[in-house]
């Protein structure tokens, strides 16, 4: 709530690799066909203009694919990675497992299997590269080996309940695995399913749904040769973020062992030799959180991020960067005086300095800290996101976007621009005209500055005005970035000028920012976004007669906020979103928010009803509304888009509820992806008649 098969087309880099086999095969048909029939110069002139560029279409999304995971090789020559795609006669999702050579030439597909790859990992030796997948009616995903000398991928392991991760050991002998316990009861030989019994004090989450279940997440050691399953560790505590020693000796890892975890964020690093029956090693005590270890290439040291509150609940917090002796001690906090979140961290290779993400301001860049002093240098920084970091010896191997352009591969060379390596998104741009998306800033109303981006429609005349919505991002925290956004690229399409706004709340702009509207929900980010709507207005291309508002999560929940506080807005789309806070008071899967940031409602009644006024005070609503959730959402639950929706259908207000059957807080399916965004165009149609 508050608090992310299409026909198979092979890629030009392929084809290039290829010719010469594509070029015997068209010579040796052209010899056996008799002679073509010349085609005037003009007519071929004519057949070969392109198609001229045109808005985007929700059947677009069934074109997109999704780039993710790259990994560098040992050698440093390729980088594997995975691509997800859509099929949309299956209406699901396949990945498969690419590898791309490091100067860009070559772009291969290594698996194709229906079942679908993913994490894919070399082997440091270099002999092998592995990956998860729940092929051959495997229960729960297992881990497959491809050799690089060529042939099929092989399974490797058979484990009830599947992998949920794993990583090789230095010298390429052993996996770490993580597992997750396996389900206690059998449910396919039960007809019935026993009542759930449910003792944890956070008892509910999206997508686990009841946590009823006596299960918990640990390491184990596996041998390749012998396929020996060793356990590391055991109890009723669960780890996570296992990593190697350069030396493959240990293991660092993270985990939560206070007396009852569900009632508090606090974890903490851990050291366990690598072998059965060692004993571990507390390293961080940091009443926080301590997370994403990190070895030295020596093996003395650990790079992590900590967050910078150490209150049982931290949800307005950012993570800053420390180091801290391998032996323990006291960190160094390298990143504290930034003032912005610092994540991903990974050493250079001369080990001195660590390499890290940074988000902020709309952006997201790429950084180095020395290790000594903190000094931070700036490696890859603009109009654009960073969004993954591997090294490739003394190169990195990142993600980018910007808002023109989906995640791609890219490297990141000393002293240089970014490199881009993989091009699987200029087959979807191709045929596309975008929106031009602009930052601005604007004022509100008690001088807050407030950064926002604003789409203009394809082909926007400058001397018109247009109809306008405003699109809030989800979290609180977290910021609307000079990324690729797919939703209000579609909404643009549309005819719509279209805003992201970065309220007070969202972060990328420092912690007292972001933190400001703890307990106090509904009133600062009102404030911050009808001011940037009024910066718009006068800007002169938005018609202020047809204006609409839509977001998901807390941007559904800021939705529900506007229109009971204003009645500017001609339409409205709320999703996953609530109107009563009161009613989910352990409802959802935000306890720990709810008692340490408004306090129970035993004891803090005026507060939860100062926050609810969406629908206590309903009858101010004037604003035709639809509201949208998913069936087994545990993040905002359904109950939240209902209330709202009852209220309005009492009320008089023109008003529908659309709820996505199986889905959770995020919409998955491609066909209900697609039908959002239809219901969508053809609300604010309705209500804001947008020109073509």
């Amino acid at each position: 709530m508050l608090k992310s098969p299409s026909p198979f087309r092979l890629h030009p880099a392929f084809l290039r690799a290829t010719s010469s086999l594509f070029l015997l095969g068209a010579t040796t048909a052209a010899l056996a066909q008799p002679p073509a029939t010349t085609t005037p110069p003009q007519a071929k002139s004519a057949l070969a203009q392109p198609p001229a560029p045109r808005p985007m279409r929700p059947a677009d999304l069934y074109r997109l694919p999704t780039v993710s995971d790259p990994q560098p090789s040992p050698d440093g020559k390729w980088v594997s990675y995975t691509m997800t795609t859509i099929d949309s006669l299956k209406d699901s999702r396949n990945s498969d497992i690419w590898m791309v050579s490091m100067d860009g030439s070559q772009d291969i597909q290594l698996t194709s299997s229906p079942d679908g790859e993913s994490r894919a990992r070399w082997s440091p030796d270099g002999r092998y590269l592995s990956f998860l997948s729940a092929r051959q009616e495997s229960k729960g995903s297992q881990v497959w080996l491809m050799d690089r000398r060529g042939g099929e991928g092989k399974r490797l392991t058979e484990i009830k309940g599947g992998v949920d991760d794993y990583a090789w050991s230095p010298d390429s002998r052993q996996l770490l695995l993580t597992l997750t316990d396996p389900d206690p009861e059998d449910t396919d030989k039960i007809k019935t399913a026993k009542p759930y019994v449910i003792d944890r004090y956070q008892y509910k989450q999206d997508v686990e749904g009841y946590r009823y279940k006596k299960v918990h997440t640990h390491l184990y050691l596996f041998d390749i040769a012998t396929k020996k399953l060793d356990t590391l560790t055991k109890g009723s505590y669960d780890e996570e973020s296992a990593v190697w020693s350069p030396d493959g000796s240990a293991i660092a890892f993270v985990s939560n062992r206070t007396e009852d975890p569900d009632k508090n964020e606090n974890s903490d690093i851990y050291i366990i030799t690598a072998k059965p029956g060692a004993t571990m090693r507390q390293l961080t005590d940091w009443k926080g959180s301590d997370n994403s270890p990190r070895w030295s290439p020596d093996g003395k040291w650990i790079a992590y991020t900590r967050s910078v509150s150490d209150e049982v609940y931290h949800m307005y917090d950012e993570p800053i960067l420390c180091v801290v002796s391998a032996t323990g001690g006291t960190p160094r906090l390298l990143s504290q005086s930034l003032d912005r979140p610092v994540f991903t961290p990974r050493w250079s290779k001369d080990g001195k300095a660590i390499m890290a993400l940074v988000e902020d301001d709309r952006r997201q860049y790429l950084a180095s800290f020395s290790v000594t002093d903190g000094k931070m240098s700036k490696h890859a920084d603009g109009d654009f996101v960073v969004n993954a970091l591997e090294s490739a010896g003394t190169d990195w191997v990142t993600l980018l976007s910007d808002p023109k352009t989906p995640f791609e591969i890219y490297t990141v060379e000393t002293g240089q621009s970014p490199r881009r390596l993989t091009h699987h998104m200029d087959a979807f741009l191709g045929p596309l005209q975008l929106a031009t998306v602009t930052p601005f800033q604007s004022h509100s109303d008690d001088g807050t500055l407030v950064s926002g981006i604003y789409y203009l429609p394809p082909g926007a005349s400058p001397d018109k005005k247009y109809p306008f919505i405003l699109f809030i991002h989800g979290g609180p925290v977290g910021q609307d970035a000079m990324s690729f956004d797919l939703s209000r690229q579609m909404l643009a399409a549309g005819g719509y000028v279209v805003a992201a706004v970065n309220y007070r709340g969202s972060s990328g702009r420092g912690l007292a920012y972001s933190k400001v509207i703890s307990g106090d929900w509904g009133n600062k980010e009102v404030i911050d976004l009808h001011g940037a709507v009024d910066y718009l207005v006068k800007q002169g291309f938005v018609d202020s007669s047809r204006m609409g508002v839509a977001g998901w999560s807390y941007g559904g929940i800021l939705t529900d906020y506007l229109i009971a506080s204003d009645t500017r807005f001609k339409a409205a789309s709320s999703g996953a979103g609530t109107g009563f806070t009161l009613s989910l008071y352990g409802v959802d899967q935000y306890i720990n928010q709810y008692n340490n940031e408004l306090g129970t409602p035993w004891t803090s009644i005026d507060r939860y009803l100062k926050i609810s006024y969406p629908l206590l005070k309903a009858d101010r609503i004037k604003t035709p509304a639809l509201f949208m959730s998913g069936e087994k959402d545990f993040n905002v639950p359904t109950a939240g888009s209902e209330q709202m929706y009852q209220a309005l259908r009492t009320l008089g207000i023109p008003t529908e509820l659309i709820i996505y059957p199986g889905q959770f807080h995020g919409i998955s399916i491609p066909s209900y992806q697609r039908d959002r965004f239809d219901r969508w165009l053809v609300w604010f149609g309705k209500y804001l008649s947008p020109t073509p």
